[in-house]
């Protein structure tokens, strides 16, 4: 099981932040542009564990010694079922530099894109405190 996995699954965020490399790119299923950044991310993932009701992986595609794999789940937002994928790569030190979510269908994705949406200022504000936080 990859290790992104498991700490969703154990709904701790202190081990997803930790997961992430300072230079991640985070593509959202619901915006146009990427997030660079382990701060912005980290706060976005936070949001969606916020948003997301009842979270379960469903199939894991990919080796262990692969630094691509894919993470198929289902959950609910704002009673809509979706359905998605996380698709992480690793870099040399095993940390997830590249994060890109798709979810389907459409109606799950734009109820998705509400409730992130309602998150938004509050998903900024923790980025900026994360970012301006010593090292």
């Amino acid at each position: 099981m990859h290790p992104f996995r498991q700490a969703v699954e154990a709904r701790d965020a202190a081990a997803i932040e930790a997961l992430l490399a300072d230079d991640v790119v985070f593509t959202s299923p619901v915006a146009f542009k990427p997030y660079a950044g382990k701060p912005i991310t980290a706060a976005i993932l936070r949001a969606v564990m916020r948003v997301f009701e009842d979270f379960r992986y469903i199939r894991e595609i990919g080796d262990d010694d692969s630094r691509d794999h894919a993470l198929v789940f289902e959950a609910t937002v704002a009673g809509k079922l979706v359905t998605g994928c996380d698709f992480l790569h690793v870099d040399d030190d095993g940390l997830i530099d590249d994060f890109m979510v798709m979810v389907r269908p459409l109606s799950a994705a734009t109820a998705l894109a509400d409730a992130m949406g309602a998150q938004f200022d509050r998903i900024q504000r923790e980025a900026l405190q994360a970012g301006s936080a010593p090292a």
